[in-house]
Order: C-alpha cells, then structure tokens, then sequence
C-alpha cells in the first residue's frame, strides 16, 4: 500500500479538497504540510458545502487530521474554523486532529505587515498576496526569530522571543510610518489563544513514523499549485512555502521514502487568481464563460479567478518538478457544449519554439501560446461515474491531454459531488 500525496499542478483551485475528500475515506490519517490559512478548500457532502482554509480536508470523514510544521500556524483563524465547522456538526477535538509542536506561528503583526507593503508598492510591483501575513510568517521562521506552538506552553519563556521579534518588525514598521508594536500587547495576544490552541499540539513526527510503522494509510495534502511553489513557480508571483510534492517530507517530519504516490490534481482548464504571467489567459467572452461556469471565485478572497484554455507546457513540467505518477483532471463538464477547445501545446519564445516555462520574469511575460484545436461535444459529461457515460469526445480530449503531459489520468471528476468520479487506478493500491 502506498502513501498518497495530492498536490496542485497548475496554480491552485484545482479542486484538491474534493479529491482529498474522496481519498481520505481510504486513509488512516490525513496531513497538511505547508502554506497557511491563505489556502481555501470546499468540499460538497449530501448538498453541505463545507469551507476551510487551515485544516486538512479529511477533518469532515472524522479522519485523525494533522497539520505538521511546514504549515505556518494563525491560532486565531484556527480556532474560528474549528468552531465554524463544529457549528456545522463536524466533530472535532485533541483525538481527531494534531498540530505540530514546531509549527510557526503567524501573528497579527504579521498580518498587518503583509497589508501595509502590498498597500505601499506600486500597481506593477504588487504580489497579490492574500494579505494573510503568510509570507511574513515564512520570513520569520527563516530568519530563526519565529514564535512557534510549543513556546505558547511555557509563556515564561516568550518575554525575550518577542523582544528578538520586535528588534526586526519595529525597524521595519518604523519604516512604514507605523507605530511601534508593544511587547505587552503580543504577549497578550499569545497568552490569550494558548489555551485554546495547545489541546491539539503533538510532537507530529513521532505520531507519523508509529503510524506508518502500524502500516496505516497516510494521505498528505498539499495546498495552492506547484506553479506557485518558491523555487518551482512563476517567481516572484508565488506563495512563500514549497508546494511541490517533495515538501510532503520536510513538512510532515518523515523522511521521502514514506511517500509513494504523488496524485496532481489539474483542471480541464487553467485559472489563476491576482497577479503574475498566464500565457493561456482568455480576457474575453470565453474566459468569462469558463469563470461563470466553472464559479471561478476564490475560497478565501472572493476575487475572481482569471481563466484560459488548457496550458499542457506547464502541467508537464509540474509532473516532473513533483514526480506525479497520475493526474485527477477536474471540472471536465464546465467545457460541456463548447464548439471547440483549445489546448497549448508549446511555446514561442523570441521566435523560436519551447516546450517549457522558463525561469525569468521576463522571459515568461514575453512567452506566446501555441494552440492546437479539437471539436468540443455537445452531450453533457456532467455527474458521469463511468467512462461509458461520457461523450466520445470527451474521452479523445482527456487522452489527448494524456499524451501532452506524459502522464495518465487516475481520477477523472465531473461535478463538485465526490460520488460524481470516475476511477481509472486507485493510488493507495499502487
């Protein structure tokens, strides 16, 4: 049996949460290993839309749920989703859900920080951030002056920890023309969330390796897409953690010989959401019609998500930066009754032909699609459980993306439903 991990293969939103919450049901335990709350998933069970950011997705099956130290940690947003979901009748409490011991904390100034430079730069020079104060989260855990979990146990001990925070946030705030940030007022904050956060912390790896040990199922759940990892993605229009497959390791506390299948999960089309190059970005009437469709709006934002036609360059270049030996393609119907559909299938570089996404910023801005175009099918693929029920064409287009991207499809989904899937191979048996 096979650990899974399930990572994004394009630029996120590429409905993870559904095909986490399929798998988990085959899963002992579900992780999430990095990003923060920053990251949205919804999942739809018996007509029950379920919203989360910080949480792993299999807290909704009752699965033991852990968030490990690659994840950077708000002990406020973590708790309104706790409640938000108890609220909605999910069980949750120390026995079914772990956080690691080592996990970094974000704090409100970081959150404050992360608006105030998003606020100061220039149109050109944004990020797009979310605003979350994720990236100055990361920073800190970086720059070794990060508050983590297990400081929250021994309030004694923070005293000097803010004062090395603060050294570095008040030089940086001061040159903002913000006010100084108080040590009281941070310990205050900290002393405040401890006892409502601390239940649920757990030396995370320990707990890891006795389950693997028992020879349980593990599912590793990534957050965003490997096109916006930190050193894989469009740079610097990216997320500030590692979001490709081999982070599962580093962020759970197992060594990579614990993973063995790695599912990525692509949309039948491309979206993404602020700022940063999409070469297959259709600002028109059929980028409106895919977004209307498909509810193209961001979980945690709301903005809405730029859209465009399948981009097979990217996808196969995140099968081989992640190792993805299968694909779960989603949202398959949303291009239900289009005349015809376009796939790029390499790139115009400087006229000369590429078939991948270069490194530079620049170099990526100036890069032209190249399409290839199929007939569309007009019957409906929508809530399909067989292949047997999907329109000829519609089986041409997801063998064709096969061939493009070197890689099969294992999953194939045609509605936000998990019961609307469709298996080709199970990845826990491979």
């Amino acid at each position: 049996m096979a650990n899974v991990v399930v990572v994004g293969s394009q630029w996120g939103d590429e409905g993870k949460g559904k095909i986490v919450d399929w798998l988990s049901e085959q899963a002992d335990v579900v992780v999430r290993f990095q990003g923060g709350h920053n990251a949205g998933h919804t999942l739809v069970i018996d007509g029950t839309t379920y919203k989360m950011s910080l949480l792993p997705s299999g807290v909704v099956r009752g699965k033991l749920s852990v968030i490990g130290n690659g994840v950077v940690l708000d002990p406020r947003a973590l708790v309104e989703e706790i409640d938000r979901l108890k609220g909605q009748g999910v069980g949750l409490s120390p026995e079914t859900l772990r956080i690691a011991e080592n996990t970094s904390l974000i704090l409100s100034l970081h959150q404050e920080l992360d608006a105030n430079r998003e606020a100061a730069a220039s149109e050109k020079a944004r990020l797009g951030t979310t605003k979350r104060g994720i990236g100055p989260a990361y920073e800190d855990k970086v720059g070794r002056r990060a508050i983590r979990l297990m400081d929250l146990a021994d309030l004694d001990s923070l005293p000097p920890k803010i004062e090395r925070l603060l050294v570095h946030h008040n030089a940086l705030r001061r040159g903002l023309g913000l006010p100084e940030y108080e040590p009281k007022a941070l310990f205050d904050e900290l002393a405040g969330v401890a006892p409502k956060v601390l239940p649920y912390m757990d030396s995370v790896w320990v707990l890891l390796d006795q389950v693997r040990r028992e020879g349980k199922r593990i599912l590793f759940e990534g957050a965003q897409g490997a096109l916006l990892d930190i050193d894989h993605g469009t740079y610097p229009f990216v997320t500030s953690s590692n979001t490709v497959a081999g982070q599962a390791a580093t962020g759970s506390g197992l060594g990579p010989s614990a993973v063995g299948y790695v599912l990525g999960i692509c949309k039948a089309y491309t979206t993404r959401v602020g700022a940063g190059p999409f070469p297959t970005e259709q600002d028109n009437e059929i980028g409106r019609l895919i977004g209307d469709r498909g509810h193209e709006f961001g979980t945690v934002t709301g903005r809405r998500r730029r859209c465009g036609w399948f981009d097979a360059v990217l996808v196969r270049q995140t099968v081989r930066t992640s190792g993805i030996h299968g694909l779960a393609l989603t949202k398959l119907d949303i291009l239900d009754g289009l005349d015809e559909i376009q796939v790029c299938t390499h790139y115009r570089l400087d006229g000369r032909d590429i078939d991948y996404l270069p490194a530079s910023e620049h170099a990526q801005a100036r890069v032209e699609p190249v399409y290839e175009t199929i007939p569309g099918w007009k019957d409906k693929t929508a809530g399909a459980r067989s292949w047997s029920e999907l329109p000829a064409q519609a089986i041409k287009y997801v063998r064709w993306i096969e061939e493009l991207v070197g890689c099969p499809v294992a999953l194939l989904s045609t509605s936000p439903e998990r019961d609307d899937t469709i298996l080709v191979h199970n990845p826990f048996e491979s």
